[in-house]
């Protein structure tokens, strides 16, 4: 079965709206249908889905998330917001570029950007409406802004991608720090320039951040101390030798429940089965998903389309830059129309040997592949987060993705920059 038809069966049948993760399952089964010399039969085909979720790195993926929805919960985003507010709120722009700096901490929570959008969302979009800021405005910016949530480390995509192209998990996670503060910054400079041509409400800004004030630092503090802890317990335990990654996340889980039951009470017993059971709606597909690919890959690695595919892109273009802004080009179509676990499961294999081939790093390209789709998560028509700040706000798609525009523009001059400047990935490995 030549792989062109294999992807235009995978092709049309998500042109069917058949579900992405079955679209890749059954076109798995294809070439072993077809040709019955082909090694890939359906039991191997079961047993690569199996064996794509049986594995020690994956578990960490589950436990994040988990984690990123008892945190939610147990409103550490709240408290993260309050804190930074108190020192920046009277400042220009300092409310939205506090919503960036809370979606910046609470990734480094959940390593999910729809989780960072939801629970930062669900708390920050009333505040910044009350406090006279447009809601167009206010929406894109938790739209955008959550795309950091798979960019700072724990990030779930990283763990993907490690376990694609056989990078270490630590080295992604440190690989992603320096990226996703140049992009949060780049976001800060547009709500300046915004809120600097169009206004901000003064008033209702100043009374607001006076009554936080009025609590004096020290209560602020102490009421955001354990939220502020939950990044450096999961990093701290990661980068000090302490615990795996995966290990990490499972103590992430347990912190929030401590924290969420114990210290801020906001959170009761009886409410965690179905804490369990709201994380479980979400991991289920997306482990269905990870199952799916890893035999889709391994079918492909059979019909050896990479080595093809890398062949022909090295011989076609002759330049790194060149062959760099194509793929870049590819990426960013990827992230408009595929969720950001399959793509990379996908083409992970595909593209890494071209990578290699041109002398780029894997995990300075891990930082590109990731942050082409994080731009991915606020471009129609999947943007995920533009569903979930539309859940949020009632507000339609289209309006928001409008109002992203700015926003997007900067995040792709931070995409050229870090492309660019590789030591900008990989300073502090």
């Amino acid at each position: 079965m030549p792989p062109v038809v294999l992807f235009l069966a995978f092709f049309m049948l998500l042109l069917f709206a058949m579900p992405i993760s079955l679209s890749m399952a059954i076109t798995a089964v294809f070439p072993g249908l077809l040709d019955s010399t082909f090694s890939a039969g359906s039991a191997v085909i079961l047993r690569s889905m199996i064996s794509g979720v049986n594995s020690f790195p994956m578990l960490a993926i589950p436990m994040f998330m988990l984690s990123g929805v008892i945190m939610a919960r147990g409103e550490i985003s709240r408290k993260l917001f309050d804190v930074f507010t108190y020192f920046a709120g009277n400042l220009t722009a300092g409310i939205p570029c506090m919503v960036i700096v809370t979606c910046l901490f609470y990734g480094a929570i959940s390593g999910s950007s729809p989780a960072t959008v939801a629970a930062v969302g669900s708390m920050t979009i009333p505040v910044m409406l009350k406090l006279g800021y447009e809601k167009r405005f206010s929406v894109a910016v938790i739209a955008v802004a959550g795309g950091l949530g798979c960019i700072i480390p724990p990030s779930i995509p990283f763990v993907l991608y490690s376990s694609a192209a056989g990078t270490s998990v630590s080295d992604m996670f440190l690989a992603g720090i320096v990226p996703g503060l140049v992009i949060g910054f780049c976001l800060m400079i547009y709500c300046v320039y915004y809120c600097r041509k169009n206004g901000e409400d003064k008033t209702k800004i100043q009374a607001a951040v006076g009554e936080l004030r009025g609590l004096g630092f020290w209560r602020v503090f102490k009421d955001s101390f354990w939220a502020l802890l939950t990044p450096v317990i999961i990093l701290g335990s990661i980068y000090g030798g302490i615990a795996s990654p995966t290990e990490a996340a499972t103590i992430s889980v347990f912190y929030a429940l401590f924290v969420g039951i114990f210290i801020y009470k906001t959170i009761h017993i009886r409410e965690i089965p179905s804490l369990f059971m709201e994380a479980l709606r979400s991991i289920g597909p997306i482990l269905f998903v990870l199952a799916a690919a890893t035999a889709f890959g391994r079918v492909i690695a059979l019909m050896d389309v990479p080595r093809f595919f890398s062949e022909w892109i090295t011989e076609t273009f002759h330049s790194k830059w060149a062959i760099l802004l194509i793929i870049n080009i590819f990426l960013l179509f990827v992230g408009m129309v595929m969720d950001a676990a399959p793509a990379i499961l996908i083409l992970t294999p595909i593209l890494a040997p071209i990578m290699q081939a041109v002398n780029v790093n894997l995990v300075h390209f891990g930082i590109i592949l990731v942050v082409n789709l994080a731009i991915g998560f606020v471009t129609p028509p999947v943007g995920i987060n533009l569903f979930v700040a539309s859940g949020l706000a009632q507000m339609p798609i289209v309006e928001i993705a409008r109002s992203a525009i700015p926003f997007i523009v900067l995040f792709m001059l931070a995409l050229i920059l870090i492309v660019v400047f590789p030591q900008l990935s990989l300073c502090l490995l």
